[in-house]
Parts: C-alpha cells; sequence; structure tokens
C-alpha cells in the first residue's frame, strides 16, 4: 500500500465539526505558547494560575481552581509546582485552618513582568492568522459556546467529567 499525503486522507465529517477542527487550532496556539514560554519552562495551565493570582491576591486554593475550571487534584499539583520554584505561596486563611489563600511571591511577580511582552508578541502571531475582526468574532463564538456549557453543567458536584448527558448522535457515527 503507498503513502497517502494527509490531502488525500478521507478525513469524513471530522473537518466541519467544531471540536475536531477546535481541537487542531488549540494544538497550533499551544505549539505557538510551548515555543514561546519554553524559556520560562511555563506551561499554559501554570501561566493561568499565575495570572489569576496576580491579578487577585489572596484567592484560596479552590477559588483559583474553580474559576479556571480546574480539578481540585490536578490544582494541588500545578500549585505544588509554582511553590517549589518559588513563584507562587499559601498562606493559611486566618479563621480557617483549611484554607489557603494564594500569592505570587517576588519571584513570581518578577517573571509574569518577564512574561508580558513574550504573551504579547505569541498574541500577535496567533491574530496574524484571523485578523483582528477574525480573533475578536472567533473569542466571542468560543465565550458563546463555553458559556452554553456552563449553563448545561449539572449541579450535583459531578461536573461535566462525571455526568454522563444524552445527546443527538454524531455526524458520521454508527447511529447516524
Amino acid at each position: 500500500m503507498s503513502e497517502q499525503t494527509k490531502a488525500e486522507i478521507d478525513l469524513g465529517p471530522l473537518p466541519e465539526l467544531i471540536g475536531y477542527v477546535l481541537r487542531r487550532a488549540q494544538l497550533v496556539v499551544f505549539q505557538d505558547f510551548f515555543s514561546a514560554f519554553a524559556p520560562f519552562d511555563i506551561s499554559p495551565a501554570q501561566f493561568s494560575v499565575l495570572t489569576v493570582i496576580e491579578r487577585n491576591p489572596g484567592l484560596t486554593q479552590t477559588q483559583v481552581a474553580a474559576a479556571l475550571g480546574i480539578k481540585r487534584t490536578n490544582f494541588v499539583g500545578l500549585l505544588n509546582e509554582l511553590e517549589k520554584r518559588v513563584l507562587a505561596e499559601r498562606r493559611q486563611v486566618s479563621g480557617d485552618k483549611r484554607s489557603y489563600a494564594l500569592y505570587l511571591t517576588p519571584d513570581g511577580a518578577a517573571l509574569m513582568r518577564k512574561l508580558r511582552p513574550v504573551l504579547k508578541a505569541h498574541e500577535v502571531r496567533m491574530v496574524a492568522k484571523v485578523g483582528e475582526a477574525g480573533r475578536d468574532q472567533l473569542v466571542a463564538l468560543l465565550h458563546d459556546i463555553a458559556e452554553a456549557g456552563d449553563a448545561r453543567e449539572p449541579h450535583n458536584g459531578a461536573g461535566i467529567r462525571g455526568a454522563k448527558a444524552s445527546r443527538a448522535p454524531r455526524p458520521g457515527s454508527a447511529e447516524t
């Protein structure tokens, strides 16, 4: 069997599915992010956590994790790594021995200052692919999808991953 080029491979309905195209676009964005932020050894999740802590010093671990949609167990490991690198710190909340407030360390604040131009350059490269109007439209559409998902999220504490939602068969599935 001869090798087929990417253009010759029939992807069926995939190129028309939001999830498929969104994931492909995410890979491009993340590859650029990882390349740009590699000298600082910062992942997108770490950058998000540092940003929220920088903008909201004193939030609890639970508040930051919830704001970013990160599972508590994953968040603890992420925060442990940031603490080990002396970028963020936990401080016990007075009057609540179980809660910890989060703050950037001086090293964390200095790093965030260094990352601002890196982030700006990364964002400029991404916007160059779709233009300013396209960026605004894309961000608005993605917010619409995210907000619609938030509205459908079960309120039983299980979250989206724990829920077994019924849904219409996907195009191209055995059910269609």
